[in-house]
């Protein structure tokens, strides 16, 4: 299974945020393109780039330094935030990202995801963030009557590459990841899951990898804090 570092760009810096709200927010550096470049040097296998002022705006707003970001380093990038339309998915995976993470609109609007799907096959990454099993959007501030496991499975019928499974009430947390519900939409979607939100230890990266379809974990706050050591997980989750 992998471990893929988090990296969420806020006015430039990279910071950390606790469920997803805005007042809550860590910085913990200046400079996101040295911390990606660092993560990388460690041997992360990918990284997981979020515009969070794109995601609370509704447009892309850190374009130019996720591009630098891809750019900098020789491992895939997974970005997102922001991204409402395929202009702007076409800009991003133009910009060196192998994947663009589609949230918002993609719960909300069907036939865009399709398109999607269809435009920029296996480079589309659903991300289903979730609230007590619903899904949230608009930088998560808006909860909607859809279950996860639900836009889990019309992802996979539109043709998307992977799913992202984030638990907001887990995020940034180091509580640990809420392994019922990972399960549930990694067995409705069918679909390599990525899975986020909580992770606080290896003990929880070595649960997230029994479970079928987990082929990957995102974790931020416990790598910064130091709670996991990447090179650590990586060995050891390497046969996982």
């Amino acid at each position: 299974m992998m471990v893929i570092p988090a990296v969420d760009l806020r006015g430039g810096r990279c910071v950390r945020l606790r469920q997803g709200r805005p007042e809550a927010e860590t910085v913990f550096s200046d400079d996101p393109v040295a911390v990606a470049r660092g993560w990388a040097g460690q041997g992360a296998p990918r990284l997981h780039v979020v515009d969070l002022d794109g995601a609370f705006a509704g447009t892309p707003k850190q374009m130019e330094l996720i591009e630098e970001i891809a750019r900098s380093i020789p491992v895939p990038v997974e970005a997102g935030g922001g991204l409402r339309s395929l202009e702007a998915v076409e800009t991003l995976l133009a910009s060196g990202a192998r994947w663009a993470m589609l949230g918002t609109r993609a719960a909300l609007d069907p036939p865009f995801l399709g398109e999607a799907c269809r435009r920029f096959p296996g480079r589309i990454i659903v991300a289903v963030d979730a609230s007590d099993g619903m899904v949230a959007v608009d930088g998560w501030t808006q909860r909607l009557d859809i279950p996860a496991v639900d836009l889990a499975r019309r992802a996979a019928q539109m043709g998307a590459a992977e799913i992202l499974y984030t638990d907001i009430a887990r995020d940034g947390t180091e509580t640990g990841p809420n392994l019922s519900s990972t399960a549930a939409v990694a067995a409705a979607a069918g679909l390599p899951l990525l899975a986020s939100g909580g992770v606080g230890s290896l003990e929880d990266l070595r649960r997230l990898a029994g479970i079928p379809g987990v082929i990957g974990a995102v974790v931020g706050r416990a790598l910064y804090t130091g709670a996991v050591d990447l090179r650590q997980a990586l060995a050891e989750l390497a046969a996982c």
